[in-house]
């Protein structure tokens, strides 16, 4: 049977951009909490356990004025990552191999360090390691975002996980071992009746093991270790080494049942004005399977209520398009996942039209005012609520830092050398704002890998046409400015 580190060293461990983990997102949470972190343009920024740098290397590309540190227990990944920054010829970012029990403070402070993937499946010792390591390189005004898997749902992934292992002892071939153990259950919730609550939770966890790879099922169902904790006990960990809890990576969604208005007042109740207790309450409710806590040192004054002074030192975007509404002076905006909203609120309509005209880019509020002006908002009472409910609703995003993206497309298009990189070796990208764009189709594929800044929409149909001969040079050339602007507004197109 392989050890763990063998396998993280014989299978490829898939890495994305998490876009939570971006310092610009940890930065905008922060000062929504009232707290001063560094400037997204001049940082430190380390990733414990960053496999292959897919997190890290683009945030350095995206963000060439800030420092970005990385490393990994597994070999092979981090020499990955290596030959990927030499390839974009980085000089802002170096990860390395090794282990979190024999680094320290050499590494120096950091203003922003990332843990995702860690926390669960590591030994005790580790564990402890990890929230040390945090409480001791964290500057005075930083930020630690850790990922990890919660109770009560992290109980459910266990309950299968340990079905999982008992089935296939004997088996050594790790492929064979996903194989037969995802079988298996099948066959036991198709034991069950059509209604039957156990099988629907067997379904349930089969869907999202099958969205992933065999290699990563492999890697995380068959991992040595799984250790999810209640909310208020990784808290309490945390303050052990100096961290308190700010928040987490994003505000809940406005299904979360913290907004509904029996629920605040039986939680008011239970836990009185004790945020920690109400948060693991409200996973109890939620059934959470997993968070992406944010801390920081706990000298400092966290504030839970948002303020126009805090909304004003960010800047806002959104990617929602606008169309007429039914109603006389409504309109409808939808986002890309289908998500959609009518609005008859004047000042809404404006906010949202500007960022959307606007979109990838990120505006201030002072860049906003003047296409406000006579729209009846403004940042008071009224209007602060009306901005949070948007952004709960994810119809504006908060950011602290203008990414490099184009305002338009330009003459001679060039896509992100780091994502035309990625594009040769996987089916997705990383952007410049730090989402990823899937890259199904090899048409779209070449497209984005020609993209370097040379070639003009003439250059670009001659490039596509001698590529593809077998594609009617009318698709193709029907297909370059849907394509550009599919590009332009996923940012990946540089300014």
């Amino acid at each position: 049977m392989q050890t763990e580190l063998e396998s993280y060293n014989t299978f490829v461990y898939p890495g994305f951009s998490f876009p939570e983990s971006h310092p610009d997102r940890l930065a905008a949470m922060a000062i929504l909490h009232g707290l001063t972190p560094a400037p997204v343009e001049r940082c430190r920024v380390l990733e414990i356990g960053c496999n292959e740098g897919a997190n890290l290397i683009p945030m350095a590309y995206a963000i060439p004025t800030s420092e970005f540190v990385g490393f990994d227990l597994a070999r092979l990944p981090v020499e990955r990552g290596q030959q990927r920054i030499g390839e974009l010829g980085l000089a802002n970012v170096r990860i390395f191999q090794s282990d979190l029990l024999e680094v320290g403070d050499e590494l120096g402070q950091f203003d922003y360090i990332i843990a995702y993937g860690v926390y669960a499946w590591v030994p005790e010792p580790v564990r402890d390691r990890l929230l040390a390591f945090c409480g001791e390189l964290l500057a005075a005004n930083g930020i630690a975002v850790v990922s990890y898997n919660t109770l009560p749902g992290g109980h459910l992934r266990k309950m299968l996980r340990e079905m999982m292992l008992r089935y296939v002892e004997g088996i050594e071939d790790p492929l064979r071992r996903v194989t037969e153990s995802l079988a298996f259950l099948h066959f036991l919730a198709e034991s069950r009746p059509e209604n039957d609550a156990y099988r629907q939770v067997i379904e349930e966890q089969l869907r999202n093991m099958e969205t992933r790879s065999p290699e990563s099922i492999y890697l995380d169902e068959f991992a040595d270790t799984y250790h999810p904790v209640l909310f208020t006990e990784f808290v309490s960990h945390a303050r052990k080494h100096g961290l308190q809890y700010l928040s987490e990576a994003v505000l809940p969604p406005p299904p979360d049942p913290c907004y509904r208005a029996e629920v605040c007042a039986a939680l008011e109740s239970a836990a009185g004005s004790d945020i920690l207790r109400q948060e693991q309450l409200l996973d109890f409710m939620r059934a959470r399977v997993y968070r992406e806590t944010l801390l920081c040192r706990e000298q400092h004054r966290v504030s839970r209520d948002f303020s126009a002074e805090q909304l004003r030192k960010l800047l806002f975007a959104s990617q929602a398009e606008s169309a007429p509404a039914d109603a006389p002076g409504a309109k409808v905006f939808t986002l890309p996942g289908g998500i959609r909203m009518e609005s008859n609120h004047a000042g809404a309509i404006a906010l949202l039209e500007t960022l959307g005209t606007n979109w990838p880019r990120a505006l201030s509020f002072e860049e906003l005012e003047p296409a406000l002006a006579g729209s009846g908002f403004a940042l008071d009472g009224e209007g602060v609520t009306l901005l949070l409910r948007l952004i709960v609703s994810r119809f504006v995003e908060l950011r602290t830092w203008k990414a490099p993206v184009a305002t338009e497309i330009s003459a001679r298009p060039r896509a992100s050398a780091c994502a035309r990189l990625e594009s040769r070796t996987r089916t997705w990208a990383a952007t410049l704002l730090h989402g990823t764009l899937r890259l199904d189709d090899p048409v779209v594929v070449r497209f984005l890998q020609l993209l370097d800044g040379t070639r003009d929409r003439k250059e670009l149909l001659e490039q596509m046409k001698a590529e593809f001969p077998g594609v009617r040079t009318e698709e193709l050339e029907a297909g370059i400015e849907p394509g550009l602007n599919l590009l332009h507004r996923a940012g990946m197109l540089e300014a």
